[in-house]
């Protein structure tokens, strides 16, 4: 078998029908990386750094006899991975620029007959569309609603209907307060979350409203693109309100199964803003399991924080929407009849 050269228009559909690898160390790939690409370092982190420093001080003939004199050792058990992952021996396979490490795994794939397609411009060419791509402009139509109004589970809700949406959170693996990340899995990289962000943006159709939830520049600790979220700020928002006693019913089912120690830190974590009492008052009430009194607390908090963040959007443009008492099949329709009121502009 042979290696075709592909870019990156060709790269979207080829990834559908066959597997990725990527070529580059260990530590680029936990950086950021293509979605759903497997790593497979010709050179490690610690090769890397002698390839490179030798490139910059002698040139590429010195640097690529020596990448090959590093890696080739390990061919055999290179083989061996690619082929135990890789059976039907048809793979994508990509590094930094699209170079030597990618150019040494496919002469060797194609070496045991397998038929590979390399990127053109490697990694570097998908990065560049994905951090382009989220910086784009985008017809957004946020949803409002202080904390324990359901906006998550309505915004499922609305994608099951067949409205496009964006979950941030959940690319983001955070729920966007001091409890966001309990339970959570780790948050990806500024880079890698901004690779999922724009996998998402593309499948959308630019000329139609995405619902996007209403949120801070930033998620746990990862910042929103700053373009972005000024289009946020200025996108029409519909903002739901829910009685405080189906709020606090909501967050009691999310949070109050979740462990007594990382709830007792997250209240801690809010100390300088709840104030030495409430705070006291929360963790007690946390440890004796009276749930509904530590939310009530903390929604005193949180109220204020998002009618202050409320103020920073753009004048005119929202509307209130009171669900109170109503499922979610009824709010999701009344949302719909919301949007009709910004005439999908």
């Amino acid at each position: 078998m042979a290696e075709q050269l592909i870019s990156l228009d060709e790269f979207w559909s080829l990834r559908e029908q066959f597997p990725m690898i990527d070529a580059r160390s260990e530590g680029e790939f936990e950086q950021s990386h293509i979605p759903g690409a497997f790593n497979i370092p010709i050179l490690n982190n610690s090769e890397r750094i002698v390839v490179g420093t030798l490139y910059k001080e002698k040139g590429s003939e010195e640097a690529t006899i020596k990448g090959f004199e590093l890696v080739g050792p390990r061919f055999h058990q290179i083989l061996k991975e690619v082929l135990k992952h890789f059976p039907e021996k048809k793979v994508i396979v990509y590094c930094w620029r699209g170079g030597m490490r990618s150019q040494i795994l496919s002469w060797l794939l194609t070496m045991v007959g397998f038929e590979v397609f390399r990127l053109k411009g490697g990694y570097k060419t998908y990065r560049t569309y994905s951090f382009d791509l989220v910086r784009n402009d985008w017809n957004l139509l946020i949803l409002g609603g202080k904390t324990g109004t359901g906006k998550t589970r309505l915004l499922q809700k609305l994608h099951e209907s067949g409205e496009q949406i964006i979950d941030l959170e959940g690319l983001a693996n955070h729920k966007g307060s001091s409890f966001g990340a309990i339970g959570q899995p780790a948050q990806p990289t500024v880079e890698q979350f901004e690779n999922l962000f724009a996998e998402g943006l593309r499948k959308q159709d630019p000329a139609k409203q995405i619902w996007v939830e209403n949120e801070s520049r930033k998620i746990g600790r990862l910042i929103l693109p700053d373009k972005f979220y000024k289009q946020m700020l200025a996108a029409p928002l519909i903002d739901i309100q829910k009685s405080e006693q189906e709020r606090i019913a909501l967050i009691a089912e999310e949070y109050a199964c979740l462990p007594t120690d990382e709830l007792i830190l997250a209240v801690l974590r809010l100390k300088k803003r709840l104030g030495g009492l409430r705070t006291s008052q929360a963790i007690e009430a946390i440890v004796e399991e009276k749930h509904s009194d530590w939310i009530a607390n903390l929604l005193i908090y949180y109220d204020k924080a998002y009618t202050f963040d409320l103020e920073k959007h753009e004048a005119g443009k929202t509307i209130q929407l009171d669900l109170s008492g109503i499922d979610e099949e009824t709010s999701t329709k009344k949302l719909l009849e919301a949007k009709s009121q910004f005439h999908g502009k």
